[in-house]
């Protein structure tokens, strides 16, 4: 006990406090560093996974072969590749705080993490439309629903666009401005410190999808297919309150049940975009504003990661919101619940 508190108290030189300095806190980064690689290690795991499951689902189930599905595949296909190539590429360099990859693969790296990142929020966007459409205008959506080369034309724009609004950047910035901002063992964009650059790519790869993906769950929670009740109540009985559920039709039942479901499944999968992408690009404006000095450097971090954490969330979404993929799910990890499960308890979250 003497010994120990001597050690701890002073060094060779008398200086109190620094004899076991060094050691403790190379203790406690070599820890820090493990528990921080199975985080990652768990997270990228579960984002290949969870995406993996969504893309054999649509491969082995042609009834998910629709076309608001395919856009559904195509957010699984960033996401999954979020996980097999941009996660295990920035392990080592988050742990040992140095690019060590070259600067060729860095550049490469930054395209398709920017580039698979963008076409998530760009396929949100794109799913929100579509449901959109498929409830305000059902009869000219369904005389278009087996139309895949149209659904195909849409899922290559999205990643066009996505490539076009970050990678020349990348590929171009030291060269446009005739130097490089960063040192040879960092990976990070050159633009980083531009705030004007930022804020209008932050504004169309974030503020303007999310802000168009939430109008058009507003537009259809407000359309008419979701008001049926309301509206059957109030030709019944005039201003009168209503003290008995409407009269329903079987299509209007239908009509206003499926405009419900698709409100419900859309303002979750979006609610989630917001959460996970707000912090991020907020902080990331900010940052560049103030050059780095006035926001922490492990709350950036801390919001940099919940962007890949939405890709693993997404696949846990799908079977929660929409029957089909959770039956498809059901049917690849439990064929033999499905065969004794009836139909009407795979939709009971939405009665």
């Amino acid at each position: 006990m003497d010994i120990s508190l001597a050690a701890w108290s002073t060094n060779g030189s008398g200086s109190p406090g620094k004899a076991t300095e060094g050691p403790v806190l190379e203790q406690f980064s070599s820890a820090q560093n493990v528990t921080l690689a199975l985080l990652m290690a768990l997270l990228m795991l579960a984002t290949i996974v969870g995406n993996a499951l969504v893309m054999l689902a649509f491969a082995v189930d042609s009834s998910l072969r629709t076309q608001n599905n395919y856009f559904l595949l195509n957010l699984a296909i960033s996401d999954f590749l979020v996980g097999a190539f941009c996660i295990p590429l920035y392990v080592p360099y988050e742990l040992t705080k140095k690019w060590t990859f070259g600067r060729s693969i860095c550049k490469l790296w930054l395209v398709i993490d920017y580039l698979l990142c963008t076409a998530s929020a760009f396929n949100i966007v794109l799913i929100s439309y579509d449901r959109f459409l498929s409830v305000t205008r059902a009869v000219a959506y369904r005389a278009h629903q087996g139309d895949t080369r149209q659904a195909l034309f849409k899922m290559v724009m999205v990643w066009v666009s996505a490539f076009l609004l970050y990678g020349p950047a990348i590929i171009t910035w030291e060269y446009i401005f005739g130097r490089r901002v960063l040192k040879d063992n960092d990976c990070q964009a050159d633009f980083n410190q531009n705030w004007y650059f930022l804020i209008t790519a932050s504004t169309i790869e974030f503020f303007t999808p999310f802000i168009s993906s939430q109008s058009f769950v507003e537009e259809i929670e407000m359309s008419p297919q979701t008001k049926l009740s309301v509206k059957c109540c109030q030709e019944d009985h005039g201003d009168a309150p209503c003290l008995h559920a409407p009269k329903w039709d079987a299509e209007e039942e239908n009509a206003k049940d499926s405009a419900n479901k698709v409100a419900k499944s859309l303002a979750i999968i979006v609610g989630i975009f917001g959460l996970c992408w707000a912090p991020y690009t907020l902080l990331m404006i900010i940052r560049a504003a103030c050059h780095d000095t006035c926001i922490p450097d492990p709350l950036y971090k801390v919001s940099f990661w919940l962007l890949w954490i939405n890709s693993a969330i997404n696949p846990i979404l799908y079977p929660l919101c929409h029957y089909s993929f959770r039956r498809a799910f059901v049917k690849l990890l439990c064929p033999k619940k499905l065969k004794i499960q009836p139909r009407n308890s795979f939709q009971k979250c939405w009665k």
